[in-house]
C-alpha cells in the first residue's frame, strides 16, 4: 500500500513558452495535504510534466518511502513504466530530449519505492484539475525563473 500519493501536471504556452508545474502531495489516510508550483518563463511542456513529478519525490523527507505518482503525462508515466529511461541512461542519453531532467529524476526515484500511474487529463479528477490549476497560474507569476538548461541548449 503507499502511504503518499503524489499528482502532478505541467503547463506551456507556446510550448517552448513560459511554463508551470503542479504539484498535490497527500499522506494516504491523514488528511495531510501539500501544494507545489513554480513556473519558468521559457520551457516546455514535457519538462514541466516530468520537473513536477522529480519535486513531487524531491519533497518527500523519509527514503524508501512507498509512493504513487498520478500524472496525465504519457511521455512521464511510460518513460518509467515501460523501463525505457532505463535504457536511455545505459545509452548515456544519446540523441534524447530532456538529459538533465531525467538525470535528476532518476536519483530521486531509486531512493523511494515509486510507482506510476497515468490518467487522462481535463477529465474531472479533483486532484488533477488542481495540479492543472497550479501548474497554469505559474506559468502567468511575474519574474519567472529561468530553466537554464532549456535556454542555453534549446533542448527539449
Amino acid at each position: 500500500m503507499h502511504t503518499v500519493h503524489i499528482y502532478t501536471d505541467g503547463a506551456a504556452k507556446g510550448n517552448p513558452g513560459p511554463g508551470g508545474y503542479g504539484v498535490v502531495m497527500e499522506h494516504v489516510g491523514t488528511g495531510y495535504r501539500k501544494e507545489f508550483y513554480e513556473g519558468f518563463r521559457l520551457t516546455t511542456n514535457n519538462r514541466m510534466e516530468l520537473l513536477a513529478a522529480i519535486v513531487g519525490l524531491e519533497k518527500l523527507k523519509t527514503p524508501g518511502t512507498s509512493v504513487l505518482v498520478v500524472s496525465d503525462s504519457k511521455y512521464v508515466v511510460d518513460s518509467i513504466s515501460k523501463g525505457w529511461v532505463f535504457g536511455w541512461e545505459k545509452k548515456g542519453y544519446k540523441d534524447k530530449k530532456n538529459p538533465d531532467l531525467w538525470k535528476r529524476f532518476l536519483k530521486i526515484y531509486r531512493q523511494h519505492k515509486a510507482d506510476f500511474k497515468w490518467i487522462k487529463g481535463h477529465n474531472s479528477h479533483p486532484q488533477n484539475e488542481r495540479c492543472d490549476e497550479l501548474a497554469v497560474m505559474a506559468s502567468k507569476l511575474p519574474n519567472l525563473n529561468i530553466d537554464a538548461f532549456y535556454e542555453q541548449l534549446g533542448n527539449e
